[in-house]
């Protein structure tokens, strides 16, 4: 059975707490990602999106310079590099998580995109399932 170190990115960019929003949509734009983990070091702090510059960022107006913790999400679900790709698809269609940072003992190791799991799940239906979940739920999250 895989586990997500199998299959997760492991070179993650990563923006650090004194970075600005405008710092963070430049890496998003570089590196083709929708979120970025904030990481002091390589201890995860937070998940900054596109949506989250958007929704807390230019809808209340903050300016470019703002600090990324100022509108990052801090409430994240993780899970360890040993956790099954079949946990990993069913928890995140469950709690509607389009990314899924791995941790290990505290410190960011990488990350599991819902398109990972579309590629390794072990049948189409949990895929599919996992895709479904999350790709039609209103709910954005990480």
């Amino acid at each position: 059975m895989k586990k997500l170190r199998d299959i997760m990115t492991g070179d993650v960019e990563i923006c650090n707490p004194d970075d600005n929003v405008y710092e963070a949509a430049l890496k998003m734009k570089q590196f083709d990602v929708g979120a970025i983990p904030i990481c002091e070091g390589r201890q995860l702090l937070g998940m900054i999106t596109d949506r989250d510059i958007v929704v807390r960022g230019v809808a209340e107006k903050r300016p470019n310079s703002t600090q990324v913790t100022d509108v990052m999400t801090e409430q994240l679900l993780t899970a360890e590099p040993d956790m099954t790709v079949d946990d990993a698809a069913k928890m995140m269609a469950e709690k509607q998580i389009r990314r899924l940072p791995i941790v290990e003992n505290s410190q960011l190791v990488g990350i599991v995109a819902l398109g990972d799991l579309a590629i390794h799940t072990t049948t189409a239906d949990e895929a599919g399932y996992a895709l479904s979940e999350i790709s039609e739920s209103e709910h954005y999250h990480h």
